[in-house]
C-alpha cells in the first residue's frame, strides 16, 4: 500500500516515523511495571505454581538426556570454544554463551513433548522460555559476582517465568497463529525477548525496540509439526525461539534501533504480511480486524491455571485419551486380536492436530499421533518415551498399525466447546471399544487430565515425584534430596542467588 500526504501525487510514500505500535508498548508496560504483589489474592497461587513448573521443567530437560538426537544438539559450536562466566546448561559440564545456553536448555526441556501445555485459541508451552531465562541469569549473575555486584536470585528467575507465561499465555487466548500456519514458537521468542530485556534492566524504549526486532524477525512455519513432513525439528524449534530471543536483545542492548511500526505497517508489518488469514476458511479479514485481540490484561493468570504433563509424554491434546486407554487396558489386553473398532471420541484441536493415518515415519510423528498414543496404553496400560522410539516402533508396528486402522474418529461438539470456555478449558476425549462378538467396553470419558488445575492437590504429589525420578537419572542420591529439599521450600528458593543454584546441576 503506498501512503502519500499529497492527493495529487500517489508516487511518494509518507516518512512520518510512527509511535511504537499499541501492542508493543502493551507488553513492555507489563514488564516494567506490573508487580506480581504478594497481597494480591492470587498472587501465592502464582509464584507456588512457578516454583513447581521449574521444578517440572528441569525435571523434562535432564530426562530428555537420556537420548542420543537430543545432546547432540547440544555444547559450543566451535568444539574448542571457552567462554567465561559461560551460562550452565543443566545435568551437563558445558559453560556457554548465553546464546546457545539458551537453545541447549530449550532443547532440552521441548524434547521428549512433556513440559507443560497451555490450550486456547493457539497452543503452546510457555515453559520453553526458561531457556532464555535461566540461560541468560545465570550468565548476568557470574558476570555481577565478577565485577564484585549481587547476583540475581531465583527470585528473579520465577518473576521472569511468571511474566513469559502470561505474554505467551494471554496472546494465545483470542489469536490463532496456526489458522494462519505460523508455529507457536512465534510467541516463545516474543515473551522470551520481553523478560530477557527485563533481567538485563533494559529502559522502557529499549524493551519496546528488542520487541519489535522479534515481531519482524520472520516466523517459523508449522510444517515441521504436520503430517506428512512431521519431523525433529519440532522438538528444538522452541529452543531456537527463545535463543534467538536472547540475541535480538542483545543487539538492542548494544544500541540497536527499534522499528515502531513492526506490527502495523501498511503491506510490510506483521498484520498484513502474515496475519492476514485466520478465520477458519481461511479468508482474508478486513483490515480493521488484522490485529491481536486481548481477552484480558496481563497479570498472573496462565502461570496460575497452566497445564502439566504428569503421567504421559504426550501432545497435550491426548492426554486424557491416554488416561481413558490406560482405564480400558486391562479389559483390552488379553482380547486385542478380538477387537473389531474402538471409537475415539474427542474435540476439534485434536482432530486438527494429531488425528491421523498412515505410516509414522520417526519418534517425532508418533507423538503427535492420536492413534498411536491411544494404541500402546491400550496394549501396555502405560506411555512412555521410549515407546516412540524405533525400536520399540519396529517390534510392535504390525499390532500398533492394526488397532489404529480399526480406530473411528468423531468429534463432540461440546467437548470442543468447553475447550475454549475460559472457566472450564477442558480436554476431553472418550474411548470405547468394540469386540468382533457384539460386546463392548463402557464409553470412558476424561474431561480434565491430571496436570489440569482442577486437579492440582491431586497432581502435585505426581509431579514431585516425575521430579524426583528425573534428578535421579544425573546425580547421586544425596544431591537429589539437596536439588529437591532446596526447591520445596518456597522462600529458601527464592532467596538462593541464580549462580548457586546452576551450580548444583552441573555434572563433570
Amino acid at each position: 500500500m503506498t501512503t502519500t500526504s499529497n492527493t495529487q501525487n500517489a508516487t511518494v510514500e509518507s516518512n512520518i516515523r510512527p509511535d511504537y505500535d499499541d501492542e508493543i508498548q502493551k507488553i513492555a508496560d507489563y514488564v516494567v511495571d506490573y508487580s506480581i504483589d504478594d497481597d494480591s489474592p492470587n498472587s501465592t497461587d502464582a509464584w507456588k505454581t512457578a516454583r513447581h513448573c521449574l521444578m517440572d521443567t528441569l525435571g523434562c530437560g535432564l530426562l530428555a538426556l537420556r537420548f542420543p538426537e537430543c545432546t547432540k544438539h547440544l555444547g559450543p559450536d566451535c568444539v574448542e570454544q571457552i567462554t567465561p562466566h559461560g551460562a550452565r546448561v543443566p545435568g551437563t559440564s558445558h559453560r556457554l554463551d548465553p546464546i546457545k545456553a539458551a537453545f541447549d536448555i530449550g532443547c532440552m526441556v521441548r524434547w521428549l513433548d512433556y513440559n507443560d501445555t497451555w490450550l486456547a485459541a493457539e497452543w503452546g508451552h510457555p515453559s520453553d522460555n526458561l531457556g532464555g531465562i535461566l540461560a541468560v541469569a545465570d550468565y548476568i549473575s557470574q558476570q555481577n559476582i565478577s565485577q564484585d555486584k549481587a547476583p540475581l536470585t531465583m527470585n528473579d528467575v520465577l518473576e521472569a517465568m511468571i511474566m513469559a507465561h502470561e505474554i505467551q499465555g494471554v496472546l494465545a487466548l483470542e489469536n490463532s497463529f496456526n489458522r494462519v500456519g505460523l508455529d507457536h514458537v512465534f510467541l516463545v521468542k516474543v515473551a522470551s525477548t520481553a523478560v530477557v530485556a527485563k533481567l538485563y534492566k533494559l529502559p522502557h524504549e529499549r524493551i519496546m525496540a528488542a520487541l519489535s526486532q522479534a515481531f519482524v524477525d520472520g516466523q517459523a512455519l508449522r510444517t515441521y509439526r504436520h503430517a506428512p513432513n512431521a519431523g525433529s525439528r519440532k522438538s528444538w524449534a522452541a529452543g531456537d525461539a527463545t535463543s534467538r530471543a536472547v540475541r535480538l536483545v542483545d543487539i538492542t542492548r548494544r544500541g540497536e534501533m527499534g522499528i515502531p511500526g513492526a506490527l502495523t505497517a501498511p503491506q510490510w508489518g506483521f498484520y498484513d504480511v502474515l496475519f492476514s488469514h485466520t478465520n477458519k476458511d481461511l479468508a482474508i479479514k478486513p483490515e480493521d480486524e488484522r490485529c491481536f485481540a486481548f481477552q484480558r490484561d496481563f497479570g498472573s493468570y496462565v502461570m496460575e491455571n497452566i497445564l502439566f504433563k504428569l503421567s504421559f509424554p504426550a501432545e497435550f491434546h491426548a492426554q486424557t485419551a491416554c488416561e481413558a486407554a490406560v482405564t480400558l487396558h486391562p479389559q483390552t489386553k488379553d482380547r486385542i486380536d478380538e477387537i473389531d473398532k474402538i471409537v475415539l471420541t474427542t474435540h476439534d484441536s485434536a482432530i486438527r492436530i494429531i488425528s491421523k493415518e498412515g505410516e509414522l515415519a520417526n519418534p517425532a510423528d508418533r507423538d503427535h499421533c492420536l492413534q498411536y498414543m491411544v494404541a500402546v496404553p491400550l496394549l501396555t496400560g502405560n506411555l512412555i518415551a521410549e515407546n516412540y522410539e524405533n525400536q520399540y516402533h519396529e517390534a510392535h508396528q504390525k499390532t500398533i498399525d492394526g488397532l489404529r486402522r480399526k480406530m473411528v474418529v468423531e468429534e463432540d461438539e461440546d467437548y470442543s466447546k468447553d475447550y475454549h470456555d475460559p472457566s472450564k478449558r477442558s480436554i476431553a476425549n472418550a474411548i470405547q471399544v468394540f469386540f468382533k462378538d457384539g460386546s463392548s467396553t463402557e464409553k470412558v470419558a476424561v474431561e480434565y487430565p491430571i496436570g489440569h488445575k482442577r486437579r492440582r492437590e491431586e497432581g502435585i504429589p505426581v509431579l514431585e515425584e516425575k521430579f524426583r525420578d528425573s534428578l535421579a537419572t544425573r546425580f547421586i542420591e544425596s544431591r537429589c534430596d539437596e536439588i529437591f529439599e532446596l526447591c520445596d521450600d518456597q522462600s529458601q528458593l527464592e532467596q538462593t542467588p541464580v549462580n548457586e543454584f546452576m551450580d548444583l546441576f552441573m555434572v563433570n
